[in-house]
C-alpha cells in the first residue's frame, strides 16, 4: 500500500470520476485506474462501485476513505514537521473565503504569504460561511475568512475577528428613498429584496434584523453573487443589504443609504485552534500584519463600530 494510492482513492471519493481524479492528481486515467485496482486486490475489497455513468464509494471503500485521508495528513504533517525544523515552511495552504470579504485584500495577502514561504503551495476555495465552516472542522481547509450576523460566532474553530459591517441599502436610481442618507428597517419592509438563498448565514444577517424590528420583506430574488445582487437592483428589480465595502469596489450604478439599526456582519479569521498545521501558523502572522497596518492606516476598510 503506497501513499499514492491511497491519494488517488481520496480524489476520486471527492470527484465521483476517475477520469477528473486523473486529471486533478496529473495522470493517466490508465494509470490512475490501475494503481486503484492494484490497491483493492491488496485489500481483497472493491472500494468503488463502478457503472457507465458513475463512481460511488463501496461499503468498503466508506470505511476505508477516512483512514487514508488520515495516512495523508498524518504523511503531510511528517513532511512539515521536519522542515518547519529547519527554519522551511512546505506544504499546502487551504484557505477558504467568503466572496464578500472587504476586511482584508486577499489578493494582497496571499502575494505577501508567497513571498514569505515561496516553497508553501496556496489552494483557494470560495464559498459561503456555512459550507467553509463544515471544511475547516472535517479538517479539508486549514483557515477561512467567515461573514456572520452579530451574535453568531464561528463553531468548533478557532478564530478572532477582523471587522464589523453595518449593511447598506442599496437602491435603483430613482427610487423614493434613494436621496435619502439615513434610512429605518420599516422604511424597506415594503419593498422588493434581492438576497443570498434561505438559510445561509449571508441571507441570516438580515433575516435576523427584520424579524427582530418585527418586520417582515418579500425576497423575490435570490443568488449567491453580491454582483447579480446589486446588478438586479441597478436594473430597478429590486433593493438590497450588503457590507459597505462590497458595494464601494462593485461597478453596479446603485444608490446606498445607512440603515438605522439595521443588520451587522462580523467577519472573522478562523483555524484549527487544536492542531494547526505549520501553513496556517505562517498565514496567520502574515494576516496579523496586514490587520495591524489596516488599523494604523484607519478604518476605510471597515464601517466602524455597528453603532447607531
Amino acid at each position: 500500500m503506497e501513499l499514492q494510492q491511497l491519494r488517488y482513492v481520496v480524489e476520486v471519493a471527492a470527484t465521483s470520476s476517475f477520469t477528473r481524479a486523473a486529471e486533478r492528481c496529473f495522470v493517466t486515467q490508465s494509470a490512475l485506474s490501475h494503481q486503484i485496482a492494484a490497491l483493492e486486490r491488496e485489500l481483497g475489497q472493491r472500494l468503488f462501485v463502478r457503472s457507465s455513468r458513475s463512481v460511488r464509494l463501496s461499503e468498503a471503500g466508506e470505511a476505508f476513505l477516512g483512514h487514508a485521508r488520515t495516512a495523508l495528513q498524518a504523511a503531510e504533517q511528517a513532511r512539515e514537521g521536519a522542515a518547519a525544523a529547519g527554519g522551511v515552511v512546505t506544504g499546502t495552504l487551504r484557505i477558504g473565503v467568503i466572496p464578500t470579504v472587504t476586511a482584508v485584500d486577499i489578493p494582497e495577502v496571499l502575494v505577501a504569504y508567497r513571498a514569505a514561504h515561496p516553497l508553501a503551495r496556496v489552494e483557494l476555495q470560495v464559498g459561503n460561511s456555512d459550507v467553509l465552516m463544515a471544511l475547516l472542522r472535517n479538517g479539508e481547509l486549514d483557515v477561512a475568512l467567515l461573514g456572520l450576523r452579530e451574535g453568531a460566532e464561528p463553531s468548533g474553530v478557532a478564530s478572532r475577528v477582523l471587522s464589523r459591517d453595518r449593511l447598506v441599502a442599496a437602491f435603483p436610481r430613482g427610487d423614493e428613498r434613494s436621496d435619502k442618507d439615513v434610512v429605518a428597517l420599516h422604511d424597506l419592509a415594503g419593498a422588493t429584496f434581492a438576497d443570498f438563498p434561505a438559510g445561509t448565514s449571508g441571507r441570516a444577517q438580515s433575516d435576523a434584523a427584520f424579524a427582530a424590528a418585527g418586520l417582515t420583506r418579500d425576497v423575490a430574488f435570490e443568488a449567491d453573487s453580491a454582483t447579480l445582487l446589486l446588478g438586479l437592483v441597478a436594473a430597478g428589480l429590486a433593493v438590497t443589504l450588503l457590507a459597505p465595502g462590497t458595494i464601494a469596489r462593485s461597478a453596479a450604478d446603485v444608490a446606498t443609504a445607512e440603515v438605522r439599526n439595521g443588520p451587522v456582519r462580523v467577519e472573522y479569521l478562523a483555524w484549527d485552534g487544536a492542531a494547526p498545521r505549520n501553513v496556517a501558523r505562517a498565514f496567520l502572522v502574515v494576516i496579523d500584519h496586514f490587520v495591524a497596518a489596516n488599523a494604523k492606516a484607519g478604518p476605510e476598510k471597515n464601517s466602524g463600530p455597528a453603532s447607531d
